[in-house]
């Protein structure tokens, strides 16, 4: 199965205020991240992190992980500095990108980081799904909900867990 996420911030307590997370302090919201995770990732899946793995983090990179299951492809984002910094954490990644480009049952996606307003195949239907917004209402938000095929992959907006092409689609139809 193929899974998708962004905006996880593990270690960021900020984060929490940011996005109205209904955790208590950050050692709740990483424990808390994890085990969704693992709940709904198997050993074979590969999960689609799409930026902000972790920041402001006091555990290392690694530290979460080792914990998570499943095949983990990152798309860069704006907090990946310190990630990518650290080689005992790359290690746990099948790929590293800034953009990808995916096929998920027959649908071509375009993933990034940043939402942006055309993609690779968005003249043919092609998808596109990113991060970075969060759950912010705001003038990209209002821009990207007008796209077809554009899909915000922010955690916070589906239970905290990686979600499959068809579970992003089916939130964004019940809009």
């Amino acid at each position: 199965m193929i899974l998708y996420t962004a905006d996880l911030h593990f270690g960021h307590r900020s984060v929490i205020r940011f996005d109205n997370r209904p955790f208590a302090d950050v050692d709740e919201m990483d424990e808390a991240l994890i085990r969704l995770w693992n709940q709904k990732v198997n050993p074979d899946d590969h999960v689609y992190i799409l930026g902000d793995f972790a920041y402001r983090n006091e555990k290392s990179e690694e530290w979460y992980l080792k914990q998570l299951k499943g095949h983990k492809h990152l798309v860069i984002g704006n907090h990946d500095k310190k990630l990518l910094e650290n080689p005992a954490a790359i290690s746990y990644f099948d790929s590293i990108d800034k953009m990808m480009h995916v096929s998920d049952n027959g649908t071509h996606i375009c993933l990034c980081h940043f939402p942006i307003a055309e993609w690779n195949g968005f003249h043919k239907g092609h998808s596109h799904i990113y991060g970075h917004i969060h759950n912010r209402k705001e003038e990209a938000w209002e821009f990207m909900r007008n796209r077809k095929n554009a899909y915000n992959a922010g955690c916070m907006l589906y239970g905290y867990t990686p979600v499959s092409l068809q579970e992003i689609i089916a939130v964004y139809a019940g809009q």
